[in-house]
């Protein structure tokens, strides 16, 4: 496949590299985020048809589909000139490389950078505000950048943290490191959060992936099984219902 005709891509060693088999799912395989999926699609579709839109970033627990939902937005709007680019949180100092070559192409590019998180120090931190905010160079129209972290505001949380905040006649101020954290998020003009799923949702989530994988058959036995699978694991994410799906649908068909 010619590079030019990629659908995704990963900064990898210095260079945009094609990737030939993309991963998206479908928008209405994710559940229980209605909210999240409107807002970030209607920031998207602002984005593809050349209006303003956003940076977002998209918080919360883990396996709750945050990464599902950027990726799912490809097979939504790549025929509208979506691409995405994966770029690893440990490559955002190379950002200005990374969106140099997609400057001047027609396609729309979301720079996609999953788990992300950084350190108070991390060289990251600031290539990140660079582009965020913009530095000396004026930021491409055709990049915007869609972030995933389980952490609020993308860095660690300390306990020596609640010793700076001090008060101003009687309001509460934060101190230097809670105020850079917030300063750093705050750059992202769409934040959505992700709680984690109940019982019920959890559920729901496991009759969807056995139906998926053509299981049908569901009983009381199933239902058990299923609460004993995510009890082990102390999670009832999609990602843990997915996982449980692939291996009682595997033991059915053995």
């Amino acid at each position: 496949m010619a590079a030019d005709q990629a659908l995704a891509y990963r900064w990898r060693n210095g260079s945009l590299q094609p990737i030939t088999f993309p991963s998206h799912g479908r928008l209405d395989e994710l559940l229980g985020i209605e909210r999240q999926k409107t807002e970030l699609l209607a920031n998207t579709r602002q984005f593809v048809t050349g209006r303003p839109a956003n940076h977002a970033l998209l918080t919360g627990s883990r396996g709750t589909g945050k990464s599902s939902l950027v990726k799912a937005l490809l097979g939504e709007f790549s025929g509208q000139g979506l691409r995405l680019v994966e770029v690893h949180p440990h490559d955002l100092t190379d950002l200005p490389d990374v969106v140099a070559p997609l400057r001047e192409r027609a396609e729309r590019f979301v720079l996609y950078v999953d788990d992300f998180s950084v350190a108070q120090n991390d060289p990251a931190l600031a290539a990140l505000k660079a582009a965020l905010d913009g530095g000396i160079e004026e930021p491409p129209d055709n990049v915007l950048i869609y972030a995933t972290s389980n952490r609020r505001h993308l860095m660690p949380e300390f306990r020596s943290e609640n010793e700076e905040f001090k008060f101003v006649d009687g309001e509460l101020h934060p101190g230097e490191s809670s105020e850079d954290k917030i300063a750093l998020s705050e750059r992202f003009g769409l934040w959505l959060s992700f709680p984690p799923f109940n019982q019920e949702m959890y559920l729901e989530l496991v009759r969807l992936h056995l139906k998926r994988l053509g299981h049908t058959a569901w009983d009381e036995a199933t239902e058990k099984a299923s609460l004993r699978w995510a009890l082990a694991r102390a999670s009832r994410s999609g990602r843990v219902a997915h996982q449980f799906a692939r291996s009682w649908a595997g033991q059915a068909g053995s």
